[in-house]
């Protein structure tokens, strides 16, 4: 070998030389913030189980408490509402403007020829629904979440304020 390929090896064995020691020098006092983080962790008297625990947690003992109370209100009965509370929420959707053939509330004449009938056959058309040349209304007003009183209770409320 010539001197030109000793100061080639000679070159690139100083300037790793000179990496290693940077490299070392870069990372030697890791060891020594290691051990100050490892100190503040541990020196704050927290456990492994507390440093390790789940950022958030489902308590599902919790959920299952807040759903009991709405399980007994769904078997709790509801309470009944009265006439006019019902023809407000349902009947008036029809009632009011006289739609498919449905006597208007208020209206005498319209009234006269079904409380003719009676008050039971109004009942049980109000009830079972009806389908006739003159119009039609489906059962309990289409709101079959009503009970068989309500929808007797808006009856009677709109009879009386159609008299």
């Amino acid at each position: 070998m010539n001197k030109k390929g000793y100061s080639i090896i000679l070159g690139i064995s100083a300037v790793l030389m000179l990496f290693i020691f940077l490299l070392v020098g870069h990372h030697r006092d890791t060891p020594e913030r290691v051990r100050l983080d490892r100190g503040v962790l541990l020196g704050s008297g927290s456990s492994v189980a507390e440093r390790i625990k789940p950022v958030a947690q489902v308590n599902v003992a919790s959920a299952e408490t807040q759903r009991e109370p709405v399980k007994n209100a769904a078997a709790a009965p509801p309470r009944s509402r009265d006439g006019q509370q019902v023809y407000q929420t349902t009947c008036v959707a029809c009632h009011e403007a006289g739609i498919a053939g449905a006597p208007k509330l208020g209206d005498k004449g319209q009234w006269a020829k079904h409380v003719a009938k009676g008050l039971d056959t109004l009942y049980a058309s109000a009830l079972n629904g009806v389908q006739g040349s003159a119009g039609a209304m489906p059962p309990k007003g289409g709101n079959p979440g009503l009970s068989d009183a309500e929808v007797k209770a808006a009856v009677d409320y709109m009879v009386a304020r159609s008299k």
